[in-house]
């Protein structure tokens, strides 16, 4: 009988990690596969409580996300976990084009055939609030910045491969699918639970639902998670999309004893690579710069161009060793901000498969030649394929960092990752000297 009672699909390793932190911190073993485990290898990891697969469908188009998620999803549903999540980013990264949400309705729908698919992308906790279907975020999760509409957020709304254009949720999808999204808000979750409940059972009604879930502060995860854990069991899994709060939602509702967050210990040393073009990550750059990182600039037109690809990613690898062995903490990047040149010249091709994979061959190669105690990888849409570049299996949790980016412990035999501290961060996550938090394993 399995002891699983979640398993998690997540659209890039970022948010895949941050789900990771969350289960693990309202006390579910859990570990992170970048396929999803074989029987073979959950019992190396023996009374496992959740598992997640850290996917790459954020930067896919829909027809290669079908072919992908289909058999994924079949196989996570084999595991016989009541409950599985299609984990997305909580500022709901996404269009028609790339990483279309209505194509994982398509298929999850089709696989789990639930009378209910909840839709939860609230995470108070990470700054991320849904009021009457809209979505806030926090400017930089973690920082003091100010709440903004997603569609006037100064990130988000400006995102080079997704931008938010509307932060009504419901009209956001509408472009991605014909399917009706019905609304649990803020005002039928104050209900108590019996009438809440009541509420609920009236908007599915028999039929297949998918319902956006309100939330605005953290007390009323545990509320969503026991209306969404009445629909769930072994036989019938419940088939659910979000951001972390999901997680949250049911850790709240399960109550199980928290686990006392670990302290990281400091390291004289760290390597980053980042794909991002977020301009909180452009500000983190630019503090970890001026404090004396040393900085190796990837050229995205020269990987672009397929021939000059390998010299470049030669040349960039020997100038981060250089510096490694010099003792310096270093900073690989593919650009410094969303209009740098370079990145305009490589999104005329699949961006986030070309860069990060650049990125994961660099730090890969650096890594062969100079151990470093800790790797940092920045950029949701880069990071799933930097992690495959770099013989990445699976990730366990050493400790929190700062919410939805924690240290793990990679696990990637036949590689000199193998056994490394590594964070993945989200272009959005951290405050400006974070890259000194990493380094210095401060929370």
């Amino acid at each position: 009988m399995s002891t699983l009672r979640l398993a998690f699909y997540g659209d890039d390793f970022t948010g895949s990690t941050d789900a990771l932190e969350q289960l693990e911190q309202h006390g579910l073993r859990t570990m992170l596969f970048l396929e999803p485990p074989t029987p073979a290898q959950l019992k190396r990891f023996p009374r496992l409580q959740a598992v997640g697969v850290a996917g790459l469908t954020r930067s896919m188009a829909p027809a290669a996300m079908a072919r992908e998620l289909r058999p994924a999803f079949k196989k996570l549903k084999a595991l016989g976990a009541p409950h599985v999540h299609y984990k997305i980013c909580s500022t709901f990264d996404s269009s028609p084009a790339i990483g279309n949400l209505g194509c994982v309705l398509d298929v999850g729908t089709a696989v789990f055939r639930a009378p209910l698919v909840p839709l939860l992308v609230a995470a108070p906790a990470l700054g991320r609030h849904c009021v009457f279907g809209t979505l806030f975020a926090r400017f930089g999760i973690g920082s003091a910045g100010a709440i903004h509409r997603l569609d006037r957020h100064p990130a988000i709304s400006r995102h080079p491969v997704t931008p938010m254009q509307e932060a009504d949720l419901r009209l956001h999808l509408a472009q991605q699918t014909t399917r009706n999204i019905e609304l649990f808000d803020i005002l039928k979750l104050a209900l108590p639970l019996p009438a809440a409940r009541a509420a609920l059972a009236e908007l599915v009604a028999g039929k297949s639902t998918v319902v956006l879930f309100d939330a605005l502060y953290e007390e009323q995860m545990g509320r969503l998670g026991a209306l969404l854990d009445g629909y769930a069991s072994a036989q019938r899994p419940l088939f659910s999309m979000g951001s972390s709060g999901i997680e949250m939602a049911l850790g709240a509702h399960w109550n199980q004893r928290r686990r006392v967050p670990r302290s990281a210990r400091p390291v004289s040393q760290i390597l980053v690579g980042s794909g991002s073009c977020s301009p909180v990550t452009e500000k983190q750059m630019a503090w970890g710069l001026k404090h004396g990182m040393a900085e190796v600039a990837l050229d995205a037109a020269r990987l672009a161009s397929g021939k000059r690809a390998p010299a470049e990613l030669q040349r960039a690898t020997a100038a981060a060793v250089e510096f490694l062995r010099a003792g310096r903490s270093v900073l690989v990047h593919t650009t410094r901000s969303g209009s740098d040149r370079r990145l305009a010249v490589a999104l005329k091709q699949q961006t986030a498969p070309l860069l990060g994979t650049a990125l994961g061959v660099v730090l890969r190669g650096a890594l062969a030649q100079v151990p470093v105690p800790r790797l940092c990888i920045a950029g949701g849409d880069t990071s799933s394929f930097a992690a495959r570049a770099m013989g990445l299996k699976a990730l366990a949790l050493i400790a929190p960092l700062t919410p939805g980016a924690p240290l793990c412990r990679a696990f990637a035999p036949g590689s000199p990752a193998d056994g490394l501290e590594v964070v993945f961060k989200g272009g959005q996550v951290g405050a400006e000297h974070y890259f000194d938090m990493v380094k210095h394993g401060s929370i």
